[in-house]
């Protein structure tokens, strides 16, 4: 989708009601599902933190940016991810702990970004992370500078792909809590996409959607 077409949506974007955990459930794992299931989170005293899930022009199309985690003794080794990180005391909210992580994480500075959404928080039971993720915009072609010690690779998702349901898969994985079992994931290039990065792309798939379906009634009427 050219970016300027994509601007023209952003204010259908912004009071599009969250399908929350609706959305969520259709990418999540099904012994995720279980877990989730009349969980309250409170009496697991999670840690908190934050993503972006920005977009941007890349040659006059949009473009939504995904890191692939490096490798580490942890739960979230090598996964697809967005840029974010755990919030600072120093933090003076949830963005800024977003916008702080995107800059040290991918090297953009936190004022070529504007934050227009929040989404749903989730829940990662195997990291005891609540994540409140972000939709962020930024009006400029990026340069990335990713953290070496943090990113191994960025993905660099056209929406056009991002919203083609062809991408969606299912694939058999041995994760963190079973082995070999059936989850369903995006593909976007080599990479599979699944777990809560997967789940909070699906919400954001349905918010946009829904905007895009806005507009497109307003032309007709």
């Amino acid at each position: 989708m050219d970016f300027q077409d994509f601007l023209q949506h952003v204010p259908d974007i912004i009071p599009v009601i969250l399908p929350a955990e609706n959305s969520h459930a259709k990418m999540a794992p099904p012994e995720r599902l279980k877990e989730l299931k009349n969980l309250d989170v409170t009496e697991k005293n999670p840690r908190i933190a934050a993503v972006m899930m920005l977009f941007y022009p890349k040659q006059s199309n949009t473009h939504l940016i995904l890191i692939v985690r490096n490798a580490y003794k942890g739960v979230h080794s090598s996964q697809i991810a967005f840029p974010g990180g755990k919030y600072e005391t120093f933090d003076a909210d949830l963005k800024e702990t977003a916008l702080r992580e995107t800059k040290e994480e991918i090297g953009i500075a936190p004022e070529k970004i504007d934050i227009i959404k929040d989404f749903t928080p989730m829940y990662i039971p195997p990291s005891n992370f609540l994540v409140h993720p972000f939709l962020g915009i930024s009006q400029e072609e990026l340069l990335f500078y990713p953290d070496s010690r943090e990113v191994a690779a960025i993905i660099e998702l056209p929406l056009s792909v991002f919203l083609d349901d062809e991408i969606i898969v299912d694939t058999m994985l041995t994760t963190s809590y079973a082995d070999n079992i059936t989850v369903p994931a995006f593909k976007i290039e080599k990479h599979l996409v699944w777990g809560a990065t997967a789940m909070i792309l699906s919400e954001l798939r349905e918010v946009l959607k829904s905007a895009f379906n806005i507009q497109l009634q307003k032309i007709i009427i």
